[in-house]
């Protein structure tokens, strides 16, 4: 085990120890490089497989009805974005920003690995590698490691995507009693001769004095990513955290619930409603970076490990495909279109005859959103974010 993961797991165990414990698995904001500079970066994670062809569906392909059967039917009509694609009818926050520029849509996006599995893909996700578990530290870790500035994960675990050689610091909110003097003193005693433990649990301690949970996220259910709606909640949070001068210069979010193998049709089903939920969180980090002026700073990333079969299964949903969708908005975004080398939906035109087949690689659009947002350097990029990518040129998504 390496010395930063030890001492990271120590902190996770102090911080229960005192309090600052479990908030479930759907615990969903993390910040980075805290006064790293005026750019803002927020990625949010969809994890279990967006299916892109219903959040973005290619209304305009001649193949779309046939190919997507009942799953070309919407509650509502789509909402245009140009002669191809559209948005789901649900999306509209979105789509009012897609009208003022500030927001792209890349298709037919994904990673170098095409396996299928949840596991493996999101390790890929967040890791920038090309291979499960070749890497064991994260993108946008690594890509601020030289800043030297402090991370925060609200959640008893760091997501990989932020883990790297810089410290990284978590706290959660706990419905557990407040530890005691004499257990924290006790504590204290125990670790007087390990600097290292004994540093951490001062932190951990700082961590639990401070930071009280609001009251408007307890009331949503602390910060689970799909329960109580509370993903409005975090995004909102994570903007008055990020609009602060000095503020953090990044944010993570993660939102689970997006593995669809049934119901998918319902157009009040359950991705009806996390597309709702997703549309309403990210107008809420908008509102809530706009007053200040830190929105035309800002960009945000929204991805997912891959996308979904192109037909529909039979218990009317989609199985783990390859290509999807993804979303680029922000004051810095430079939109109102689709970056997208449509493959086409014709079977012949499927990756393996199933899936919308990958023609944009997620790294290039990351390394194009890194290098000209937050000014990573080019060889930086291609051998250490994301290591062995010199052939991939980076996507330019922003404003001039």
């Amino acid at each position: 085990m390496n010395h930063s993961s030890f001492n990271s797991t120590r902190r996770r165990m102090l911080a229960a120890a005192l309090g600052a414990g479990a908030f479930g698995p759907l615990s969903t904001l993390s910040f980075a490089a805290a006064g790293g500079g005026d750019q803002r970066f927020v990625f949010v994670i969809l994890r279990g497989g967006l299916d892109g062809l219903s959040a973005v569906p290619a209304v305009g392909d001649p193949e779309f009805a046939s190919a997507r059967g009942a799953l070309a039917q919407f509650g509502a009509a789509p909402l245009a974005l140009d002669a191809t694609f559209a948005l789901h009818p649900n999306l509209g926050a979105l789509h009012a920003m897609y009208g003022r520029g500030e927001l792209l849509v890349v298709h037919a996006v994904g990673l170098p690995y095409r396996e299928r599995s949840h596991f493996d893909a999101q390790q890929v996700l967040e890791s920038g590698g090309t291979h499960p578990y070749e890497l064991t530290t994260g993108w946008l870790g690594r890509a601020f490691a030289r800043a030297g500035a402090k991370s925060l994960a609200l959640n008893t675990a760091v997501p990989l995507v932020l883990r790297g050689p810089a410290v990284v610091d978590t706290w959660a909110p706990s419905t557990l009693p407040d530890p005691s003097g004499d257990l924290v003193g006790r504590l204290s005693r125990m670790y007087v001769d390990d600097p290292a433990l004994s540093t951490a649990l001062e932190r951990a301690k700082a961590l639990h004095l401070d930071g009280a949970m609001p009251a408007d996220m307890a009331a949503a259910g602390g910060m689970g990513g799909a329960r109580g709606g509370s993903f409005g909640v975090l995004a909102a949070r994570a903007a008055e955290f990020l609009a602060q001068p000095g503020g953090p210069q990044a944010a993570v979010l993660e939102l689970s619930g997006w593995d669809t193998h049934a119901n998918q049709a319902n157009p009040n089903g359950p991705l009806a409603a996390y597309l709702r939920q997703l549309d309403t969180g990210l107008a809420a980090l908008r509102d809530g970076l706009l007053p200040s002026g830190t929105w035309q700073r800002t960009v945000v990333v929204v991805a997912t490990e891959f996308g979904r079969e192109v037909a529909i299964n039979g218990t009317l949903g989609t199985d783990h495909g390859s290509g999807a969708a993804a979303f680029v908005l922000g004051g810095a975004v430079q939109g109102g279109r689709v970056v997208a080398d449509w493959p086409g939906l014709a079977k012949r035109a499927r990756f393996e005859g199933r899936d919308l087949k990958i023609t944009t690689d997620l790294r290039a659009v990351l390394k194009g959103v890194l290098g000209d947002h937050l000014k990573i350097a080019t060889r930086d990029l291609s051998d250490t974010v994301f290591p062995g990518s010199t052939a991939l040129r980076p996507v330019a998504l922003l404003r001039a």
